[in-house]
C-alpha cells in the first residue's frame, strides 16, 4: 500500500507532496533506521511521486549504499567511484585536492539527460546525498516524463508511435568528452536504441523516454527528420511547467526515478565547493507495451499542467 494523500502518515512516514507537477518531501527519520514496512511505504511513494527529498540525513558511505536498496539492487558507479570498497558510490565534485579533482563533473551546468541511457539497461533509481554545498547555485531540477508524453499534441504522438532513439555517451551531461569516440555519421554509429515511449516496468504506465540530446537519432529516419523531430519533442519535455527545482541544503538526500524523469544542474561558482556522493540502482532494458495505460499520469497529489 503506498503513501497516496496530500499528506499521509504510515509508518512513521510522512509524505507532503510538492506544489508542482512531481517530487515530495519525506519525513521519517533517519534512513539508516528504517524498517521492512516504512521502507516498502517509501518505495511506494517514490513510485507515486517520482522524487522524493529526505532532509537531515547522517548517512555513512554503508548506510547510503543500504538505502539504495529500497529502490533497488545497487550498481557500480559508471564514473568517479569512491575510494575504497564503495564502489556503488560516485563522488560529484569540482574541489580539486593536490591539484587532481576528487570526483566529476565539475561546476558547469549540466543538460536535461536521463542517466546512462546510453546503456542497454539505463538505471532505474539515483540518489544524491549532499555533504558540501554552495552559498548560490547547484541547484537540481527534475521534469515529469509521463506528463510530458501526456500532453504530446496526438498528431506528434501519432509520428513517434514504434520509434526508436539510438543513445550515444561519448559525452557526459557537461558536454565535455569522456570517450576518443569522433562520430562521422549519426547513421552508423554504434549505441544502444531505446523505445521513445517506454512502458515503465513497476507501474505499467507509459512514458516519454528521450536519453540525452547530444548525437541523438531516430533511427530509420534522415538525419535532417531525425534532428527536427528531437527537436520538436526536447522543446515540448523541458517545458517548466514539467519541472520542479531543488535548493540543496546539506544532509539532504534526493532519490529519483530515471525511468520518467529527466533532470538538470544549475552550474555555481567554481571557486566554491559542492561535494555530493550519489549511489545508483540497476534498471531494465527499456520496452514499450502499446496497450499499457496512460490514466492517471499526473502524480498523485500534484498539479497537472
Amino acid at each position: 500500500m503506498g503513501v497516496h494523500a496530500s499528506s499521509a502518515v504510515e509508518h512513521n512516514v510522512v509524505v507532503r507532496p510538492f506544489p508542482a507537477p512531481a517530487g515530495a518531501e519525506v519525513d521519517c527519520g533517519s534512513l539508516a533506521a528504517l524498517g521492512d514496512e516504512e521502507k516498502k511505504s517509501i518505495h511506494d511513494a517514490w513510485l507515486d511521486h517520482l522524487f522524493l527529498v529526505f532532509h537531515g540525513q547522517n548517512l555513512s558511505d554503508t548506510e547510503l549504499v543500504d538505502v539504495s536498496r529500497i529502490f533497488g539492487e545497487p550498481e557500480i558507479a559508471a564514473v568517479a567511484p569512491k575510494d575504497g570498497i564503495f564502489q556503488q558510490i560516485a563522488v560529484i565534485s569540482n574541489v580539486l585536492e593536490n591539484g587532481k579533482p576528487i570526483g566529476a563533473l565539475g561546476a558547469g551546468e549540466l543538460l536535461w539527460h536521463s542517466d546512462h541511457s546510453f546503456n542497454e539497461k539505463p538505471l532505474g533509481a539515483a540518489m544524491l546525498y549532499a555533504l558540501e554545498i554552495p552559498n548560490a547555485g547547484g541547484d537540481t531540477l527534475f521534469t515529469n516524463m509521463y506528463l510530458a508524453l501526456d500532453t504530446l499534441p496526438l498528431s506528434l504522438r501519432q509520428r513517434i508511435e514504434g520509434l526508436t532513439i539510438k543513445n550515444d555517451g561519448s559525452l557526459n551531461s557537461a558536454g565535455i568528452r569522456r570517450t576518443d569516440a569522433v562520430i562521422t555519421d549519426l547513421r552508423t554509429y554504434e549505441g544502444p536504441s531505446h523505445p521513445i515511449v517506454r512502458t515503465h516496468p513497476e507501474t505499467g504506465r507509459n512514458v516519454l523516454y528521450l536519453g540525452r540530446r547530444p548525437n541523438a537519432y531516430v533511427n530509420g529516419m534522415s538525419i535532417e527528420d531525425s534532428e527536427a523531430l528531437l527537436n520538436e519533442l526536447w522543446a515540448h519535455a523541458t517545458q517548466p511547467r514539467f519541472a520542479w527545482s531543488h535548493k540543496w541544503s546539506v544532509g539532504d538526500l534526493v532519490v529519483w526515478d530515471n525511468r520518467c524523469l529527466m533532470h538538470r544542474r544549475d552550474s555555481f561558482d567554481p571557486k566554491a565547493r559542492r561535494i555530493m556522493h550519489r549511489a545508483q540502482c540497476a534498471g531494465d532494458r527499456p520496452t514499450y507495451r502499446p496497450e499499457a495505460e496512460q490514466r492517471g499520469s499526473h502524480p498523485r497529489g500534484h498539479q497537472a499542467p
